[in-house]
C-alpha cells in the first residue's frame, strides 16, 4: 500500500463523520447557511489557508505555497434537493423537504478532507490551489456563475471536479474526453383556448384536446426532426389544466425537459417545439405561448487533462477501476468553470446493492456507499499533489 493510501485510511472515520453531518443538515440552493458555516469552521482549524466567502453561502480556501507552480482550482457542490428523505438512517436529514439525494454531501466531505491532507504536504508543493465549496448547483442558473463572477477563477490554470454516481460500482471512475454531460433546458407551453360548459364543446376552443395533440407531436421531435446521430432527449414532465370535471378550461400548460450534446441540435429542438406548439394551436383555433429556458451547457473535458487524469486513476487504483464513458445525460454547472480554463470532471461510482446503495439519484431513497468516499479522497489528493509537485 502507498503512503497516501495509508493516510486516507487513517482519515476515513473523520471523512465519514463530515459526510454524515452534512447529510443530516441538508440545505436547499442559496440557503446553505449551516453547511457553509460548518465548512468554514473546519477549514479555519486547519491553518495555513486564506478563507473567503465568494457569496453568502459558498466558501473558498486558498493554499499558497509561496513557490513557483501552477494555480489549480477544484470545486465541490454543497446544496441539497427539495426531496423528503425516506431512508431510515441515524443521520437522515433533519430538515423536512431537503435531502442530499445527489451526493453533494459526499463531494463536500471529500474536498474538506483533501484540504487537510494536502496542507500536511504543503512544504513539498509549489504553486497555489483553490478549494471551492460552491452553493446552488441544483437550481439553474446555478451558483457557479456567481462564484466565477466573484473572481474564484482569476489566474487559474486548470480546474477539476468530481461527481459521485449511481451508474457505476463503488470505486470505479468514469472518464470521458470532450463532451461529458448534456445541456439541461426547460420548456413551458401555455395553450390558450376558450373555456365553457363540458356539455357544449362546440361553443369552446378546447385547450385540453389541443394540448394532448401537442404532447404526442413533441415525441416526434427527436425521432423525426433529428438525424439518428444527433443525440437528444425530450421529456414532457408536467401538465396542468382545469379545476372541475364538467368545465372545459381556458388554458392547458405543458412543461418539459430537453437534453442535448450539440449546440446546433439544441437550437433545432427549440425551434421545433415552438413551431409545433404554435401550429397545432392555430389548427384548433387556439394560441400558444412558448417559453424556452436554457439551463446548463455541456461540460467539456479538456483532452490533455483527461489523458492525465485517466492515467493517474489507473496508476493509483489499477486499470480495472477506469470506466471509459460515453456522454451522459445529467447536467452540472461545472460547465461554466471549464469554459473559463481547461478542466477535467470525473464520475466516481458509489453504487453497491449489497449495502442498500442502489437507488438512483434524485430519489427519496438514494443512499451512496460511503466506501466510495475514500476512493474520492485518495484520487483528489493524488491529483492535486501531482499537479503541484515541485
Amino acid at each position: 500500500m502507498s503512503e497516501l493510501h495509508n493516510r486516507v485510511l487513517a482519515a476515513k472515520d473523520r471523512l465519514i463523520e463530515d459526510r454524515r453531518w452534512l447529510h443530516r443538515h441538508a440545505e436547499l440552493s442559496w440557503k446553505e447557511t449551516e453547511t457553509a458555516a460548518y465548512l468554514e469552521n473546519a477549514l479555519a482549524g486547519i491553518g495555513g489557508l486564506t478563507l473567503s466567502r465568494p457569496t453568502p453561502t459558498s466558501v473558498m480556501a486558498v493554499l499558497r505555497t509561496g513557490r513557483p507552480g501552477r494555480t489549480v482550482a477544484i470545486r465541490a457542490d454543497i446544496d441539497a434537493l427539495p426531496i423528503h428523505e425516506e431512508n431510515e438512517l441515524e443521520y437522515r436529514s433533519i430538515h423536512p423537504g431537503a435531502m442530499h439525494a445527489c451526493g453533494h454531501d459526499g463531494h463536500a466531505a471529500i474536498l474538506l478532507n483533501a484540504v487537510r491532507l494536502v496542507c500536511q504536504d504543503a512544504a513539498r508543493l509549489g504553486g497555489e490551489v483553490r478549494f471551492i465549496f460552491q452553493h446552488a448547483e441544483e437550481t439553474p442558473p446555478g451558483g457557479a456563475v456567481e462564484v466565477i463572477a466573484a473572481g474564484v477563477l482569476e489566474g487559474v490554470d486548470e480546474v477539476y471536479g468530481l461527481h459521485l454516481t449511481s451508474i457505476l460500482p463503488t470505486g470505479h471512475f468514469g472518464v470521458c474526453p470532450g463532451v461529458l454531460t448534456s445541456s439541461t433546458d426547460r420548456f413551458d407551453v401555455t395553450v390558450q383556448g376558450k373555456g365553457g360548459h363540458s356539455s357544449m364543446p362546440q361553443e369552446c376552443v378546447d385547450p385540453v384536446v389541443t394540448g394532448a395533440e401537442l404532447i404526442s407531436a413533441l415525441q416526434t421531435v427527436v425521432s423525426r426532426s433529428l438525424a439518428p446521430s444527433d443525440a437528444a432527449v425530450l421529456s414532457v414532465c408536467r401538465v396542468r389544466a382545469g379545476e372541475a370535471y364538467n368545465v372545459i378550461p381556458n388554458t392547458f400548460e405543458v412543461t418539459g425537459s430537453v437534453r442535448t450534446y450539440d449546440e446546433g441540435v439544441r437550437a433545432k429542438v427549440e425551434q421545433r417545439i415552438r413551431t409545433l406548439a404554435q401550429g397545432i394551436a392555430a389548427a384548433h383555433g387556439a394560441s400558444a405561448q412558448v417559453a424556452y429556458s436554457r439551463g446548463y451547457d455541456s461540460i467539456v473535458n479538456d483532452p490533455e487533462l483527461t489523458r492525465m487524469g485517466r492515467a493517474l486513476i489507473a496508476d493509483t487504483f489499477g486499470e480495472a477501476y477506469v470506466a471509459d464513458l460515453s456522454p451522459i445525460a445529467p447536467g452540472d454547472d461545472f460547465c461554466y468553470y471549464s469554459q473559463k480554463c481547461p478542466g477535467f470532471f470525473v464520475e466516481l461510482g458509489a453504487a453497491n446493492p449489497a449495502v442498500g446503495s442502489d437507488a438512483p439519484h434524485h430519489n427519496p431513497r438514494y443512499r451512496l456507499d460511503e466506501e466510495a468516499l475514500a476512493y474520492g479522497l485518495e484520487y483528489t489528493v493524488a491529483l492535486l499533489e501531482s499537479r503541484l509537485a515541485l
